[in-house]
């Protein structure tokens, strides 16, 4: 006779576990906008009106909490990317979604250090989405390359290290915070293929 398997937790108990887990994570957002990367997770408990057990039931490891609110947001910006390359011109698209970049990063305190740190630890729990996202950027940056409206001699690497730079600038001087946009446009301009001639040339 074969023993039917066991009983899965009552409806009620899981959705009561999923609001649990999405306040914590609204809450959390919140926070870490307020606290940066380091928030404390006791405070994101007490915000959320859930008891501490619950939120480590949840997210055993601050890792484990970043990793579900960063992942998500690398996850919306590569969808964004995509989502971009079919609706924007090459060089209006990298830019549009540059800026969400760093728009992003200006909320989520720490992000350009969170990500720059999980560029080459394949162990991170913010790897895949991480990469999975700078995938999706470097795949806009080759578009508006092969338009021809971005210099030839940047590559992901570059492009990552120059908009997290400004990421870091904002997190380190909440002070340039308001120049944001400021130090993008000069990024873009850097990034901007100009057919000049050599000089002596002509």
């Amino acid at each position: 006779m074969t023993t039917p398997p066991a009983p899965g937790p009552p409806r009620a108990q899981r959705a009561d576990a999923q609001r649990n887990f999405e306040r914590i994570l609204a809450v959390a957002r919140t926070v870490v906008a307020e606290q940066g990367t380091q928030a404390s997770l006791r405070d994101i408990a007490r915000r959320a009106g859930v008891g501490l057990g619950t939120l480590y039931r949840h997210f055993p490891t601050r890792d484990a909490l970043l990793e579900t609110l960063l992942g998500r947001r690398f996850d919306l910006l590569a969808e964004r990317a995509d989502a971009l390359a079919g609706t924007r011109a090459p060089v209006e698209a990298l830019k549009e979604w540059l800026g969400e970049f760093t728009a992003g990063a200006a909320v989520y305190r720490g992000l350009a250090a969170s990500m720059m740190a999980t560029i080459d630890d394949e162990n991170s729990p913010l790897h895949a989405s991480c990469a999975a996202m700078r995938r999706s950027g470097a795949r806009l940056l080759a578009r508006a390359q092969e338009a021809g409206e971005v210099r030839a001699d940047i590559d992901g690497t570059d492009l990552f290290a120059l908009v997290s730079a400004v990421g870091w600038v904002s997190d380190q001087a909440p002070s340039l915070t308001a120049r944001r946009e400021h130090l993008l446009s000069l990024v873009m301009d850097g990034l901007t293929r100009r057919d000049t001639p050599e000089p002596g040339a002509g």
